[in-house]
């Protein structure tokens, strides 16, 4: 398999794939414009290459919560599905919400919790099933108090039941390079910040290690580019992988980011990830291969793009 895309003509932003355990994939993805009473579009493929709308899957909330939903993605456990996402209005306000189905095409119904409460500021939640069946939340969130001001990356291990955080947050990554440089002297919270972003984790373990992709930059143009981090642990440390970004424009590929992992029939590992199209109107769901680049010390994660 190879980088092909758009695989969906239609806005389909931030993609999550998920492998469903009786076969078969349901993507979820943002769109700037959902209305009615649900959001969140779900397309439905057996191969991960002709794919179907089931329309928007999330009953949406009473409007005081806002009107911006960001970022689904799903986790199958315990004969159920469950979706993390974010609600607010533009920037403010956005926390981590938690919803459930019976089915991965919903509806899935809100269950009352703000997961972050605590937080500043909260999106892009990431469920991870780890090797040993322990389930971690990653997720980004804003941290003022740092030399790169901007938004970092945490992760947290959820409870049994899915539906609630058993610990305190720990840091996972902050901005360590200009690439990521959302804006310079940005108002944001009452205050001007040169502020950085990394956000979107996604998380695979391979060969003893945990692979972390996250998007950095600013999500509107051209700049906006996905890295690495590595850790011997969900909860870390973390570190940045010294490789240039997985994935940048070129090629046809304009601001690429926001990506999700998933495995192939065969095994491989996809990255779903999205792109703008030609005309910069649309962000559009691509798919590639993954792969890991082993080396005499360390490792790498690479593309396969032909």
């Amino acid at each position: 398999m190879r980088h092909w895309g758009p695989v969906w003509d239609g806005y389909f932003a931030d993609p999550f794939v998920l492998r469903l355990s009786d076969g078969g994939y349901v993507a979820y993805g943002t769109h700037p414009e959902s209305d009615g009473d649900r959001v969140f579009e779900a397309l439905v493929s057996p191969d991960l290459e002709h794919w179907e709308s089931a329309g928007p899957v999330l009953e949406r909330l009473p409007g005081r919560f806002g009107d911006d939903y960001w970022a689904p993605e799903v986790a199958e456990a315990d004969g159920a599905f469950w979706m993390y996402y974010s609600v607010g209005r533009g920037i403010e306000g956005h926390h981590l919400r938690v919803a459930r189905a019976e089915s991965a095409t919903g509806p899935f119904h809100d269950l009352g919790v703000d997961l972050t409460p605590g937080e500043l500021f909260a999106i892009d939640a990431h469920p991870f099933r780890d090797h040993d069946g322990r389930w971690y939340l990653f997720f980004a969130r804003d941290v003022l108090d740092h030399e790169r001001p901007g938004t970092h990356l945490a992760v947290a291990p959820l409870d049994a039941g899915m539906t609630s955080l058993a610990a305190a947050p720990t840091a996972v990554l902050a901005p360590d390079a200009d690439w990521q440089l959302y804006e310079r002297d940005r108002l944001i919270h009452g205050r001007r910040f040169d502020w950085h972003t990394l956000e979107g984790p996604a998380v695979l373990h391979r060969d003893d290690r945990y692979w972390l992709t996250y998007s950095g930059g600013a999500w509107t143009g051209p700049g906006y580019a996905v890295g690495v981090a590595v850790a011997a642990h969900p909860l870390g440390p973390w570190t940045h992988v010294d490789q240039p970004p997985l994935l940048k424009s070129g090629g046809g590929l304009r601001g690429p980011g926001h990506n999700s992992l998933t495995t192939a029939s065969d095994g491989g590992d996809v990255i779903a990830f999205h792109s703008w199209n030609a005309e910069s109107t649309a962000r559009q769901l691509h798919l590639g291969t993954l792969r890991i680049e082993q080396h005499a010390r360390d490792g790498r994660l690479a593309q396969t793009t032909t």
